[in-house]
């Protein structure tokens, strides 16, 4: 049923991001009596979350976007952030969205939105794995055996990592929306709930420097944007 309901959502997550982001505006009460507080502390967690993707791009991209929107996979990459955790990638997205979560400073939000999130990971991650096991078989079975769905082992975290260069131009080429993405959101929400709580005039030090991140933002963006259009940088 997982493993269902998971292609599903693979096939038409784009479609329903949208949709996943109502939550972000519910209204009711706040776990933080300072909005700018909320701001500030989901910012740095779904920071976390983009050096978590940052790091597995950058070391050994696995090319899992799909094909004709079907789960889909090259190879079976073990190496990188995959030595440690079997799906790096959605536990960055997950610290994106409980960082967006906490920004939106919503109860609500955090109740309905991050449950609703780790759902739909877990239903692709079980689509992912029955495709994988499918193509990959035994060897598929003894990586499970050896590294965590989730959870990376403290003990293998302290190993020694094998030697890997860094491929920040690939990091780039394929990241540069994503930041833009929930900075963009964590904007939003913290702009309508200055404007929900009535504190828009009270709080224009804070909107000031928001505004200057979000320029700065947009900039870094459309640098990217243009860097990757002409080809001035390409993936390695």
């Amino acid at each position: 049923m997982l493993s269902t309901i998971g292609h599903f959502l693979f096939r038409y997550r784009n479609s329903l991001f949208p949709v996943a982001c109502l939550p972000l505006f519910l209204p009711g009460p706040e776990p933080f009596e300072d909005t700018w507080v909320a701001t500030l502390l989901g910012a740095a967690v779904a920071l976390a979350g983009q050096l978590v993707r940052a790091s597995t791009i950058g070391l050994q991209y696995v090319i899992r976007g799909g094909r004709g929107k079907r789960v889909y996979a090259e190879d079976l990459v073990t190496g990188g952030v995959y030595a440690h955790v079997r799906n790096p990638m959605y536990v960055g997205n997950l610290l994106i969205v409980l960082g967006v979560a906490i920004a939106a400073n919503s109860w609500p939000t955090l109740w309905l939105g991050v449950p609703m999130a780790v759902f739909m990971y877990i239903c692709i991650v079980a689509a992912e794995e029955e495709y994988l096991l499918g193509r990959f078989g035994a060897a598929f079975k003894a990586y499970c055996q050896d590294v965590p769905r989730w959870v990376p082992r403290p003990a293998a975290l302290l190993r020694r990592s094998e030697a890997m260069q860094f491929r920040w131009r690939r990091v780039l080429v394929k990241e540069y929306g994503t930041p833009f993405g929930w900075i963009s959101v964590i904007i939003a929400v913290t702009l309508f709930n200055f404007w929900h709580d009535g504190e828009w005039d009270a709080r224009h030090v804070e909107i000031a420097a928001i505004t200057w991140a979000f320029a700065i933002t947009v900039t870094l963006w459309f640098t990217a944007w243009r860097l990757k259009r002409s080809r001035t940088i390409e993936a390695d």
